[in-house]
């Protein structure tokens, strides 16, 4: 359906008086990561009603590309009916059993499916309800684990800086931008420890080790020596990293990381919560070095962001450890793990993205995406790097090409970029970079439109800030 025709068919869901609505909105609803009463305050805080492929519709009934995939996450668009579908029949049969004593035919399901697509022998699943919960569950197995095993001196876990591992206080104590956070949360939990990611465009070390090109995973090592081996539990790192600006590792990182790991007994997680389901063009971005991790923590794409789900996918010898005594089962319980309803939504998008080739279509969309944004940086000052895998693309900004130099993450010219691009009808986010993450559905004559309006908007930026 064209989008005009659905935006009319969906008229019925436009709120009459949609500023009276947002006042409503800002009296009673806290926005996540907002300030108090952002809807009314915020001019890029938008009440969206409606959403099909790619596009998403406003209050106002403006359309808008979703050049992020609502967060990253909805990998087979909007508005699919099937989905819908699978979850109201689960719903009117069972919509919920306690996963601690009981198991639903969707649960099973999806478990075998995950055991089926994952690669390596990660082959057992904790579901669990987006994210975090996923982190927070592989952190609690990783740290269980060694106690099982002996070592219970095993308790600090080494993140990169930079990173975002969620927003519970496990998640938040190994994720690695702490500015944010030990202000109104610290002390977090005690051992998270982190290091410099694989951020080439910005390197620490060039300077230091210039004959090195990867002394970013050797830190990695000589970190674990410092702190000793003995009591490291885990290593926990996105495969590509999102928070860092969309950060592709060089093509020897991850396997050294996965040696220096196993060398010292240090358990490997992989956070793909962003990554997984094809947004790399891979369905996950593990495979793309050959490389399996112990634990791999999957969300976002799970679902599309139909149902709120995520899981931790286990190696077989981990999850070994937890058997043969009742005293040995994971001390942690989730109350809405593996719902039914939940689990249903996944199955049916995972059933959407292999039916209709999105992985291979991620991996394809992407590299033209890719290839115009480097022809689009040359033409303007204010990129300085190009990065990207997949469906999931930055452009980093700068002052100066030559200092590189960031603006504010959340400075007026931030703003007027992202306003400036929701005028041309596009949304996404931005911080030090503009992200591009949409859908995998997405076609190539969207993908000109997005350029396209990237181009504009960064003209009248450069315009505005004294570049041209």
């Amino acid at each position: 359906m064209h989008a005009r025709a659905w935006t009319t068919a969906c008229l019925w869901q436009v709120p009459q008086d949609p500023a009276a609505l947002l006042e409503t909105a800002a009296e009673h609803l806290w926005l996540h990561a907002s300030e108090w009463q952002a809807l009314t305050r915020r001019p890029d805080r938008r009440l969206l009603v409606a959403g099909r492929g790619c596009t998403v519709v406003d209050a106002q009934g403006r359309e808008y590309l979703d050049a992020l995939a609502g967060l990253w996450l909805v990998q087979i668009g909007h508005g699919r009916e099937e989905v819908a579908e699978a979850m109201a029949r689960q719903a009117r049969t069972l919509a919920y059993a306690s996963a601690s004593r009981a198991v639903t035919l969707p649960a099973i399901a999806l478990a075998a499916r995950l055991a089926e697509l994952a690669p390596g022998d990660l082959s057992t699943v904790l579901f669990c309800s987006g994210g975090s919960e996923a982190v927070e569950s592989a952190l609690k197995i990783a740290r269980q684990y060694h106690v099982l095993r002996g070592e219970p001196q095993r308790y600090k876990v080494i993140a990169r800086r930079g990173s975002y591992h969620g927003a519970t206080y496990g998640a938040m104590s190994v994720s690695g931008d702490r500015r944010r956070v030990d202000p109104y949360f610290g002390p977090l939990v005690p051992g998270g420890l982190a290091v410099s990611a694989p951020y080439c465009y910005r390197c620490d070390y060039r300077k230091t080790y210039p004959s090195c090109d990867v002394y970013c995973v050797e830190a990695i090592e000589e970190l674990i020596r410092f702190e000793g081996p003995g009591t490291v539990a885990a290593v926990i790192a996105e495969p590509v990293s999102a928070a860092c600006g969309v950060v592709v590792p060089p093509p020897e990182y991850l396997p050294r990381l996965r040696e220096i790991c196993d060398r010292h007994g240090v358990l490997l997680i992989f956070d793909e919560v962003i990554t997984g389901f094809g947004r790399t063009g891979a369905l996950f971005a593990a495979e793309h070095w050959g490389v399996v991790p112990d634990l791999m923590t999957v969300a976002k794409g799970l679902s599309s962001g139909y149902a709120p789900i995520g899981a931790v996918l286990c190696r077989r010898p981990i999850a070994q450890a937890f058997r043969g005594d009742p005293g040995k089962a994971l001390a942690h319980l989730l109350t809405f793990g593996g719902h039914a309803v939940a689990c249903a939504a996944a199955l049916a998008n995972l059933e959407i993205l292999e039916r209709e080739n999105l992985v291979a279509n991620a991996a394809c969309q992407g590299r033209h995406l890719l290839a115009q944004l480097r022809e689009l940086a040359a033409r303007h000052p204010a990129v300085g790097d190009v990065r990207g895998l997949g469906l999931l693309c930055a452009l980093e900004l700068v002052k100066d090409q030559t200092t590189k130099a960031t603006f504010a993450p959340e400075g007026e010219e931030i703003t007027f970029l992202l306003d400036t691009l929701a005028t041309l009808g596009v949304l996404t986010r931005a911080d030090t970079c503009v992200y591009l993450a949409p859908p995998l559905c997405i076609q190539r004559p969207e993908l000109e439109r997005l350029v396209a309006a990237l181009d504009t908007a960064l003209t009248r930026f450069e315009q505005a800030y004294g570049y041209l």
